[in-house]
């Protein structure tokens, strides 16, 4: 049988095929019948939403949802953000209290009179003792921690200017250092910049955050250690993610996961991305089977110097799993799941609580609980507000998209102001 043109002559047979009425669909669904009635005719496109639901309504593993996908064109691809050769980023600070990563030569950033951000790049003198040097890599460890800590409830750019002048400083202290301490000290360099990376990402800066991954892989490349450059793919099918690209998503994971002697812990976080992947592709075996896999890994692994550090690997498959659910079509599934998680995760894992909680208050808007979906809605704003995190924005955007089919209902009325105010992108 040829495969049907359009995606309402699709959902028009899995539904007839179903032995389900449109109203009934309607009601499963949470949308209106007379839309996916238009749907069904060609006189409304479908959008990835409505083919999520409609495929987990009708057992139809992705098929709409493909198809979909298939009618958008294909999104650009991301490339790092171009930098100086040898040279430095540094905060760029407006007028209006508005500011932004700039790449610079370290010439022209000596010039300019940023010797404050090189300062340390100095190093320690040549004949420095090896002790003063792991007293160096101690003091900059802890502070790498009580950055992370700082990143869960504050904005990237509180954190970015930290991150970005102790990555310059431990690159430069470790030029001149003994062979032991060099490696350990661009080890270190490479585990901030990844964190740079992330807080990138996190101010909406897509080529920015690929530009500091790909730098953490090369320090980290000249210290011996090949973990980062894995951990990188995962950091990139995030980025693929959040585009929707399920394709991409996967293809990235799972080359995460090819290495063997990959640390468990790794490869249980690229087993999660690639359940991610399979989700956004509506296919639930996959994705089960890739939790499961997850699940596995993280349980032997241990340490958390790479990757999310708020919560445990346990927490973390859980709170993913519920992520996916929504994905999946199964929104009340999903919201359940992230009820218990988000409970258990520490109130001042802000980041964490806006990033779970949006997606929470979306299953239950997607799942037609209103008024509960707006309650929660108002919490993960609060969190978001604090964090301003363009990943979270992405699903708050969502949900106000899922709200206006109930735009007159006074709790979305009444929510609203916050959740604009809360999708405005701060000026950089």
């Amino acid at each position: 049988m040829a495969e049907p043109d359009t995606v309402g002559t699709e959902l028009r047979r899995l539904r007839m095929a179903a032995g389900l009425s449109l109203a009934e669909l309607a009601r499963r669904v949470h949308y209106n019948k007379g839309y996916l009635g238009r749907i069904e005719t060609g006189e409304k496109p479908a959008g990835m939403e409505v083919a999520r639901r409609c495929d987990a309504a009708l057992d139809a593993n992705g098929k709409l949802a493909a198809l979909v996908a298939r009618a958008r064109p294909p999104a650009p691809a991301v490339v790092p953000e171009a930098g100086p050769d040898g040279g430095v980023w540094v905060m760029s600070m407006g007028p209006d209290g508005s500011s932004n990563l700039v790449p610079m030569s370290r010439r022209d950033a000596l010039a300019m009179g940023a010797a404050s951000v090189l300062a340390l790049s100095v190093g320690a003198p040549g004949n420095a003792a090896a002790a003063g040097q792991e007293t160096t890599i101690a003091a900059f460890r802890a502070l790498f921690e009580q950055t992370r800590r700082l990143g869960q409830i504050s904005s990237p750019s509180v954190v970015l200017p930290i991150v970005v002048a102790q990555t310059h400083a431990l690159r430069g202290l470790a030029g001149s250092a003994s062979a032991p301490s060099r490696a350990e000290l661009l080890r270190l360099a490479a585990r901030y910049a990844e964190y740079a990376g992330w807080m990138t990402q996190e101010a909406g800066d897509e080529r920015g955050a690929l530009w500091w991954t790909e730098t953490a892989v090369e320090m980290a490349s000249a210290a011996g250690d090949a973990e980062l450059s894995t951990y990188a793919l995962i950091r990139r099918a995030l980025i693929t993610l959040y585009r929707e690209d399920a394709a991409g998503t996967i293809d990235l994971a799972q080359r995460a996961l090819a290495g063997s002697r990959t640390p468990p812990r790794i490869r249980g976080l690229a087993a999660l991305r690639e359940a991610q992947g399979h989700a956004l592709a509506c296919d639930y075996d996959r994705c089960r089977h890739a939790l499961d896999r997850a699940a596995g890994l993280l349980d032997t692994a241990d340490g958390q110097e790479i990757g999310p550090a708020s919560v445990s690997g346990t927490g973390m498959v859980a709170v993913v799993t519920g992520w996916c659910m929504h994905d999946l079509g199964r929104p009340a599934e999903a919201g359940e799941i992230l009820d218990r998680q988000l409970a258990l995760v520490p109130s001042e894992a802000r980041r964490v609580h806006a990033r779970f909680g949006a997606r929470r208050a979306l299953a239950y808007a997607s799942g037609g609980e209103v008024d509960h979906a707006c309650v929660l809605a108002e919490q993960a704003i609060e969190s978001a507000l604090l964090v301003d995190s363009a990943t979270v924005r992405t699903d708050l955007r969502r949900l106000a998209r899922t709200l206006t089919r109930w735009h007159t209902h006074q709790p979305v009325r009444e929510l609203y102001p916050r959740l604009t105010a809360a999708l405005r992108t701060p000026a950089v």
